[in-house]
């Protein structure tokens, strides 16, 4: 096996400066602006042109999701009220963030054979990649809210335990 060199190519000045790269990522930036300032006053004065860029006035108008889109978690309950999670451990298990603490406890229940005492969610370090909703073999846990609304003033109000994920807390 023989090794052959690779030749670097040789870097003038205008590239090094790197001054034709940012003349042509301003062409780039004016030639977006200018062509939604121009849509947006065509819209305004009543002629019909391609729409220009929209923002989005968040929170007051909350975006459009898709149907399949992975929001805050929940934690289903049981016809009597208690949680379904019967504390397997797969979703802590599976998590790539380890944000899913479960404590499990015996169910009082005799078909039951366990449950989960607490179970704490750190949305701080969730990556919502969705692998505890798929790993779950009783179904209790879904990212089906569609609500984007889980920011917090502090560490702590990232994490939601068990009540709060049901709903009750």
């Amino acid at each position: 096996m023989t090794v052959r060199p690779v030749s670097r190519p040789e870097r003038g000045w205008q590239v090094q400066i790197y001054l034709l790269e940012v003349v042509y990522g301003l062409g780039v930036t004016f030639r977006h602006f200018f062509t939604n300032l121009w849509r947006h006053s065509a819209a305004l004065a009543g002629l019909k042109t391609e729409p220009g860029a929209v923002t989005i006035q968040y929170p007051e108008d909350p975006p459009a999701l898709g149907v399949r889109a992975r929001t805050r978690h929940r934690i289903l309950s049981r016809p009597d009220g208690t949680p379904r999670c019967t504390a397997c451990l797969l979703c802590e298990t599976i998590c790539p963030a380890r944000c899913i603490r479960i404590t499990a406890e015996e169910s009082p229940d005799p078909l039951i054979e366990k449950r989960a005492k607490t179970f704490d969610l750190d949305l701080g370090l969730c990556v919502f990649c969705g692998y505890c909703v798929e790993a779950c073999p009783v179904d209790a846990i879904r990212m089906d809210t569609n609500d984007l609304r889980i920011p917090s003033f502090d560490r702590r109000g990232m994490i939601w335990s068990l009540d709060k994920l049901m709903g009750k807390g």
